[in-house]
């Protein structure tokens, strides 16, 4: 590869990196095309970019950034793969559910939303994390909660205010 060709490259890696809010490092070595195939399959269902890059030249993107990957580099040893992905827990589910027929891919690290998680250890509490939007969903949900109780109070009261009033003394009793 040409001086040229890996400064192309470390450019199209930042742009990934900075592109992307969750990713994740593995370890697919060792797994044989047929596998690999079905890995690459599962990720495309699941809406999940897979590469296999070069371990020098994603360090140098990283350097490039404007995210602070901190320790995260220190796992590109070995053959590195990259899993990027719109949620925090997409890949976590692909590699656990993928691990109950093979023991790759193994999990070096990850960043989600600015966070670093750094060891196949930490997968399950990957998986559980939960995605801004299933945040968002029980925000909402919690905050609507007080809204249709005041909602069917005033309903079931006949929407008067000896009603209401009437409503919310019992409530605080």
């Amino acid at each position: 590869m040409t001086r040229e060709e890996k400064s192309q490259v470390i450019e199209e890696l930042t742009a990934q990196l900075a592109d992307n809010a969750n990713i994740y490092l593995t370890d697919i070595s060792g797994l044989d095309a047929a596998t690999t195939s079905n890995l690459r399959r599962a990720c495309f269902k699941s809406n999940i970019k897979l590469a296999v890059v070069k371990n020098t030249l994603l360090e140098k993107a990283m350097d490039a950034s404007d995210k602070d990957f901190g320790d995260l580099p220190t796992t590109l040893k070995g053959n590195t793969s990259v899993m990027y992905s719109e949620t925090g827990n997409g890949p976590a589910k692909v590699i656990k559910e993928f691990r109950k027929k093979s023991e790759k891919p193994v999990l070096k690290g990850a960043f989600i939303e600015e966070s670093i998680y750094i060891g196949d250890d930490l997968l399950d509490t990957l998986v559980d994390i939960k995605s801004r939007e299933e945040l968002i969903g029980e925000i909402i949900g919690l905050l609507q909660s007080p809204a249709k109780n005041v909602i069917s109070a005033l309903k079931s009261s006949g929407d008067t205010i000896a009603g209401i009033v009437k409503t919310l003394s019992e409530r605080e009793g």
